[in-house]
Order: C-alpha cells, then structure tokens, then sequence
C-alpha cells in the first residue's frame, strides 16, 4: 500500500515536471504558426507565412551552419585532448585525478560575463591578437565542455573497468596503443557519445559568451535569434522551434549512432 502511494506520488510529480517545462515550449510552437492570437486560449487564425519568413532569410541558413560547424570543431578538438588525457590519468595516473578534477571545473567557478571579458582583454592586442574571431570562441567552447567531456569519458573508463581490461589485453601481447584503440575505445564509445551529445547542446545553446566574444563579427543562430526577437514575436518563435527541432533531430541521430555501436560492442 505504501508502495503504491509512493509510485504514484512519484509520478504525479514527474508529470507536474513536464508540464511545467513543456509548456512555455508548447507556447513558443502555436506562437510561431499563429496568424492572430489576442484574446483567446488558442489561435484565432493559423498560417506558415513566418517559417516561409524564416527560411527565406540566407542569414538564417548561414547562422545555422555557422553554430554547427564552431560546435562539431570545438567537439572534436575536445576529443582528440581529453579522451587520451583522461585514459592515461585514470589509468597510469591515478594520483593526478583530484588536480584535474579541480582544473575542469573552474569553468563553473567563472561566470560568462568574466570569462569573455578576461579573454577580449588578453587576446585583443599582442603577438595573439584573435579578438573577435572564430579561433577565440572555438577556445572558449572547448573550455566550457571540458567538465562534461572530462566526467563522461572517465565514467565511462570507470564503467569498463578499463585498468583489468587493459592489463589483460597487455599479457595476451597487445601493445597499449593496440590496447586501447581495439578495446578500451569500442567499450567506452557510447559513454563518449554521450559526452558529445551534451557538450553539442550545451554549445549550440550558449548564447553570453558567444555573443560578447564575436557578436558583432560572427553571426551564429544565438545571435541571429536575438537580433530576430525585436523585429517579430512570431519569427523569433518559429525560429526558437526550428532551433530545438535541430537539437532534437542531432540528438537522436547521435542516440541511435550510440546504441548501434554499444549493440556491436555486446556481440
């Protein structure tokens, strides 16, 4: 009976949760396909005329591709630093992991504003003179995914038991490169992809940084929407779904890439 009472307390309350989170979403959606909406619950009148709107700006198309590609690079570049550094201080270097914890981290310890103020002060004059460039926010993205690419791959590497494995894998006469490529990697890859897909949504919705540090020089679709939000409700809300359907669209394909991978790992 007290069981019974608690599975329903629990899901009353995760309902409460959805509602209360896809709500202003639901909004946002009937607002952008709203032709009049003023005093009723629901839309008076229905129309496509602000996607047309949306897709017809070239601006919209370029600030989409412009957040995709400064994300997947500054993803990617994460990747090829942390996943050897954190196997090899997991694995050889147990002693160093409390130092790098407290390093990866400090990204939270530093709010957007001080981070972008401290880094157009440092590289706007000198021999590094990368103000206002895609370079300077490609190194600010890859420090603000640090702690989520930092725990998922060690997790990932704790999950596996990646020391056994790798010890095993050196009596049967593998080399640690061999090791870790043939079997660490393809163990710990779904954790990695997970690690990825959130680093992604974290970057493609960062919006502080990214529009002090090149706002005014690189339009990505966090600046474009915010520039859009003046001149139109309707188009900033067909926007702002058009942006979560491409998180969401990213999102599963990379949960579909992960579970196939994770399949072939298994067998």
């Amino acid at each position: 009976m007290i069981k019974s009472r608690s599975s329903w307390t629990h899901r009353t309350l995760m309902l409460l949760l959805m509602i209360y989170l896809l709500l202003p979403l639901l909004a946002t959606f009937l607002y952008g396909f709203a032709k009049e909406w003023q005093t009723t619950v629901l839309p008076e009148s229905w129309t496509l005329e602000w996607i047309r709107e949306m897709f017809k700006d070239i601006r919209f198309l370029e600030a989409l591709w412009t957040s995709l590609y400064l994300c997947l690079i500054s993803i990617a570049l994460s990747l090829a630093v942390m996943l050897p550094a954190v196997f090899v201080i997991t694995v050889y270097l147990p002693k160093w992991e409390t130092f790098m914890k407290g390093l990866v981290v400090l990204p939270y310890a530093v709010p957007g504003v001080v981070a972008a103020v401290g880094l157009i002060r440092t590289y706007s004059s000198g021999p590094i003179n990368i103000a206002g460039t895609a370079y300077i926010l490609i190194g600010a993205y890859f420090v603000v995914v640090l702690p989520y690419m930092y725990q998922g791959i060690r997790n990932s590497l704790l999950t596996v038991s990646a020391v056994e494995l790798l010890n095993a894998a050196e009596l049967l006469g593998a080399s640690r490169m061999r090791a870790f490529v043939t079997i660490i990697l393809p163990n710990i890859w779904p954790g990695v992809i997970i690690s990825t897909l959130l680093s992604f949504s974290v970057l493609f919705g960062e919006f502080v940084l990214t529009n002090m540090l090149v706002g005014g020089h690189i339009q990505t679709i966090q600046v474009y929407l915010y520039q859009r939000v003046g001149e139109s409700g309707h188009l900033a809300s067909a926007i702002a779904i058009s942006y979560f359907l491409f998180i969401l669209v990213m999102s599963t394909i990379l949960m579909k890439l992960g579970k196939k991978m994770n399949r072939e790992v298994e067998r």
